[in-house]
């Protein structure tokens, strides 16, 4: 069986976003998240690298999702990940502890999977806050 949970920090958060609506239709918030990393602006959405060893953190929500076969191929069509996708990949997914109020969860997360240099970092690793405060 697959799991289903998933775990977003990023475009799927945004309320006019195609896909977060996707994403509300076919799963159930579960709470919010965190998982160690470095989360950085690549323009339109950010992405995410896991780096254990770094003090900084990245928040988000975890969904269950109701189909995660369906759901997550439609996902990964978004995210760019896929053998029938652009190589390198855009982002990979992988399956990994996220820490919740309540112990860790193991989640899938889209990680960005390209080049970060002369990308901005966003050091609150919360991107819905860093998009309120671009955009001023």
């Amino acid at each position: 069986m697959i799991n289903e949970l998933l775990f977003v920090y990023g475009s799927l958060l945004s309320a006019g976003n195609k896909f977060s609506v996707y994403l509300s239709h076919n799963s159930t918030l579960i709470g919010m998240g965190t998982i160690k990393g470095k989360l950085y602006d690549i323009g339109e959405y950010p992405g995410a690298i896991i780096d254990t060893d770094e003090q900084y953190e990245i928040t988000g929500a975890i969904y269950k999702l109701h189909h995660p076969q369906k759901a997550l191929k439609i996902l990964d069509d978004y995210e760019g990940y896929g053998d029938d996708q652009d190589q390198p990949n855009l982002f990979v997914r992988e399956l990994l502890p996220v820490k919740t109020a309540n112990g860790e969860l193991n989640c899938w997360i889209y990680l960005y999977n390209l080049p970060v240099n002369g990308l901005q970092q966003i050091t609150s690793g919360n991107y819905l806050n860093h998009t309120k405060t671009k955009r001023r």
